[in-house]
């Protein structure tokens, strides 16, 4: 008892021993911050990558895809594998040159050309949830709406009907679109041809405000709006000649990821097929499994059926995006490792206080001793004074750790007006708020290992103290 009474004592009466359990706090509480920032980041990451990519993707090596998209889905469905698929979908994945007009000049730029069938692509996920218009829609399309269509008309309206209304317009439009019969040619009236739709990264039609804050939804600034046309060109299959075509923007695709926001745009697949003379060549089929962890059966069944020598490749989505997730594991291990020299530091100042403790205490521990302390119960009064403190300090640092990874969105907004600049650019990562993911494994690592460091630290003066010789401790001076 006469132990832990000593250690409460220690504790309350020595204002050393606050900054002791002031810089485990802050050590702790950066720790679960940073951790829990990091994990918000990655896992955001790989959320938006996994739906991008689907659970497993059979890709072609070339530009031209393979041939026979359509049968060697079925061929999937049919195989040993074909109950543990639950969806499956076709892609064309080309590089094009965008066009536009934006303030009388004209834009170009590269882009990712992905012909989608919406529907199906939906399936498989990473699709109608980060639609603008259509989000979470179960049939998503490019069909252009009315409003798109009439802007459309409203830049490029023939000579035939200018003036026309907007009432006129729309009769005028259900006559005259692709797939209808034209009009009678008597008597003669204006036909109306809309090109197809298209489906433009957001971050392609749009640049983020500089004053954008959280929870703000309005925080981009549109150049390209839904019924503006675009030009894009590419290659067609085998020849690799130039091709192009007019597309007029029906939705945006919004991932709140930069690198696909930036340069993804998204037409329809038979359409880009027949543009570069596919037939039914597709690049990529993606496939989502019903469970995930059968993965590896599945993609070994795959790269049976097809083969690398063939000019196929069988990958999951953690494959494709290895090196990435590789690299957020790295630096996050790293950090973690130099940022616990935050604690140890504070150990040093345990290890210099305690031994301070045991030179400005060495009659008291001599007259413990005289009274028939053992060298464990010395050695146990100085470890328990350490662990308390570690305790104290990882406990409140806990709090305040989980208290800030909480709140940080609101101290990064108090911050950002006091200081006048942005902690958290949204202008770059393009998310509206700073994600956060608090793992409870996580904080007890790190309380567990600010403990270790504070008793770790204890040892060597417990030692000393208990070593002590009770009478030349009593006559020390």
């Amino acid at each position: 008892m006469y132990k832990l009474l000593l250690c409460w004592r220690y504790l309350r009466t020595r204002y050393l021993a606050l900054a002791c359990i002031i810089s485990v706090m802050l050590g702790v509480a950066t720790l679960i911050v940073v951790n829990s920032v990091m994990s918000g980041f990655s896992t955001k990451l790989r959320d938006r990558l996994h739906g991008l990519l689907s659970d497993v993707v059979v890709e072609g090596m070339t530009l031209d895809g393979f041939p026979h998209g359509k049968q060697h889905v079925e061929r999937i469905r049919q195989s040993p594998i074909g109950d543990q698929i639950e969806a499956m979908t076709s892609t064309v994945e080309i590089f094009a040159m965008l066009q536009f007009r934006y303030r009388g000049q004209m834009v170009t730029r590269p882009v990712r050309l992905l012909g989608v069938d919406p529907v199906e692509r939906s399936t498989v996920g990473g699709f109608s949830e980060f639609l603008v218009r259509q989000k979470k829609s179960a049939t998503p399309s490019f069909e252009i709406p009315a409003e798109a269509k009439w802007r459309y008309h409203q830049n490029h309206p023939p000579l035939t009907d200018r003036g026309l209304t907007q009432a006129a317009f729309a009769g005028l439009v259900k006559q005259g679109l692709p797939g209808n019969d034209p009009p009678p040619p008597d008597p003669p009236q204006p036909t109306f041809k809309m090109p197809r739709g298209i489906i433009l990264g957001n971050a392609i039609a749009s640049y983020r405000m500089r004053d954008a804050q959280a929870g703000q939804e309005n925080n981009d600034k549109y150049i390209l709006e839904l019924g503006d046309d675009v030009v894009l060109t590419t290659v067609s299959a085998g020849k690799m000649v130039p091709v192009y075509d007019r597309f007029v923007i029906c939705d945006y695709f919004k991932s709140e990821m930069s690198e696909y926001d930036g340069n993804y745009v998204f037409v329809p697949l038979d359409y880009l097929q027949h543009l570069r003379a596919m037939d039914d060549r597709v690049t990529s089929i993606q496939i989502k499994l019903k469970d995930f962890k059968a993965a590896p059966q599945v993609v070994a069944e795959l790269r049976a059926m097809f083969p690398e020598q063939y000019g196929f490749m069988v990958q999951t989505w953690e494959d494709k995006q290895g090196p990435l997730l590789a690299a957020i594991s790295i630096e996050k291990g790293i950090l973690n490792i130099l940022l616990f020299l935050i604690i140890a530091v504070a150990g040093f100042g345990i290890l210099a206080i305690f031994s301070m403790i045991v030179v400005e205490k060495t009659r008291d521990i001599g007259i413990l001793k005289a009274l028939g302390a053992s060298n464990r119960g010395i050695m146990s009064i100085f470890l328990g004074y350490g662990l308390l403190l570690g305790v104290v300090g990882a406990a409140l640092g806990t709090g305040l750790g989980i208290w800030i990874t909480v709140n940080i969105n609101e101290i990064e907004q108090w911050l950002t007006r006091t200081t006048g600049h942005d902690i958290f650019d949204r202008k770059i990562y393009y998310f509206s708020d700073i994600p956060t993911d608090i793992q409870p494994w996580t904080v007890l690592f790190v309380n567990l290992g600010a403990i270790a460091i504070a008793v770790g630290a204890s040892i060597l003066p417990a030692l000393r103290a208990a070593l002590l010789h009770p009478v030349r401790a009593l006559r020390y001076e």
